[in-house]
């Protein structure tokens, strides 16, 4: 059967960065959510600087990997549960989403409790009211936002993150110390120190991000005039290509410049001054204001906020994506509620669920614990699939992987697998 090529460009190339950054750029962002922030500032509080080396390892993997989810979505115009859906058996493709979907919405719900604290700190009140106003709000603006606007303002709030920049610049750091410190790591041979690397690793790495922007790649097929999957429109690629490795690296470096300025902060001001055990976003920025002054307070109570609102949208849209495609809906974003009820549906109820936690006697604190124990068990059979379908030409014809992504994609499930490992083996310590 001869396969029609189609030989539009879906967009002129372009060197302004605002038109190149988009998905890359905001599934960066939302990797430095509010529980994020959290783990970040966990492992300044409690080891100052010495794991910045962690951030640094983690950057060309955590690269890679979204490079090639992404390139899964622009070659096919499916998201990755979409082709996973063709190509792995459906008990296993239902027991990977299933675990994506109880780690998507535990944590959706840790976030809508942390901004909801960070917004009590900040002006005072209830704080449950605010987690359901938070809730309602950003459900509404995912359901009911044209697609293009919604993009927009997702980019947008990225710029949110660099409150944690300005914070780093505002505090007293020791640049050198935190040069030396991302090029030569000082391991310290202990459950504690090697429960927080993996918890790093599982908070940058984690499989909402795969599924996210691999999605939001096809919905961007499916949006833009001219666009259709590269595998049928071979002439479309090597722009499209190009913007994704820019994007990718562009927005995943934002994403860990973000995360070693939160770690910088608390390491030299919390872990400075002895306050080493941070569970909460809103606990550091609460153990930081007497120590650092009510500006750096009010910009990392801020940042919690406007972390939130970006990263909510992506956990609970992935958790949508996710369960669509294996399931066969209409799903995505640009659809209209009427065309894709289920769809939409799957987004309100994962919200719903999510802020109910808040209200519920479960522990955020432990939920959040078993949401990083879930990411770990999911991430590294997703990423195995992920490799074996994007090296696969049935699937990603004359855009199979190359032998570089091939290899470094590899590593990076070799190190999520050890890190699974280290996880559980220091989990009893």
């Amino acid at each position: 059967m001869t396969v029609n090529r189609i030989a539009t460009p879906t967009r002129e190339p372009t060197t302004n960065l605002i038109q190149i950054l988009g998905p890359g750029l905001v599934t960066g962002a939302s990797d430095d959510d509010p529980s994020g922030i959290a783990t970040y500032s966990q492992a300044g509080a409690q080891f100052g600087v010495d794991l910045g080396w962690v951030m640094l390892l983690s950057l060309p993997l955590m690269c890679t990997i979204q490079e090639i989810s992404a390139r899964i979505g622009r070659v096919t115009g499916r998201g990755v549960a979409g082709v996973l859906r063709h190509a792995t058996p459906r008990p296993v493709l239902h027991a990977m989403v299933g675990l994506l979907l109880t780690a998507n919405i535990i944590n959706l719900g840790a976030d809508l409790g942390a901004m909801a604290a960070a917004l009590k700190l900040l002006i005072g009140g209830p704080q449950l009211p605010y987690v359901a106003a938070f809730a309602l709000i950003i459900t509404l603006l995912e359901i009911f936002m044209s697609y293009a606007r919604y993009v927009l303002v997702l980019k947008w709030l990225s710029l949110s993150l660099l409150a944690y920049v300005a914070v780093a610049l505002v505090v007293k750091t020791p640049w050198a110390s935190v040069g030396y410190h991302l090029v030569v790591p000082n391991i310290a041979w202990k459950a504690d120190y090697f429960t927080v690397v993996v918890a790093i690793l599982g908070t940058t790495i984690s499989p909402y991000l795969f599924f996210w922007q691999a999605e939001e790649e096809a919905e961007d097929v499916r949006e833009e005039d001219g666009a259709k999957p590269l595998k049928t429109a071979p002439d479309q690629a090597k722009p499209e290509l190009n913007r994704i490795r820019v994007d990718t690296w562009i927005g995943m470096a934002f994403s860990n410049i973000v995360s070693l300025a939160i770690i910088i902060s608390t390491a030299v001001t919390l872990h400075a001054h002895g306050v080493t055990n941070i569970q909460t976003s809103s606990q550091a920025a609460e153990a930081l204001r007497p120590i650092a002054g009510p500006l750096v307070f009010w910009i990392f109570g801020a940042g919690i906020i406007g972390t939130g609102l970006l990263a909510v949208p992506v956990l609970a849209g992935s958790a949508a994506f996710a369960l669509g495609e294996t399931l066969g809906w209409r799903s995505g974003l640009g659809q209209k509620v009427r065309r894709a009820p289920a769809f939409y549906a799957a987004i309100a109820i994962a919200m719903l669920i999510g802020m109910a936690i808040n209200f519920s006697p479960i522990d955020p604190i432990k939920a959040l614990f078993w949401s990083a124990v879930i990411n770990g068990v999911a991430a590294v059979p997703i990423m195995i699939m992920i490799m074996l379908v994007s090296a696969n030409k049935r699937v990603m014809g004359d855009f199979a992987l190359s032998r570089g992504l091939k290899g470094l994609g590899w590593i990076a499930t070799a190190v999520m697998a050890a890190a699974a490992v280290g996880m559980f083996a220091t989990m009893g310590s």
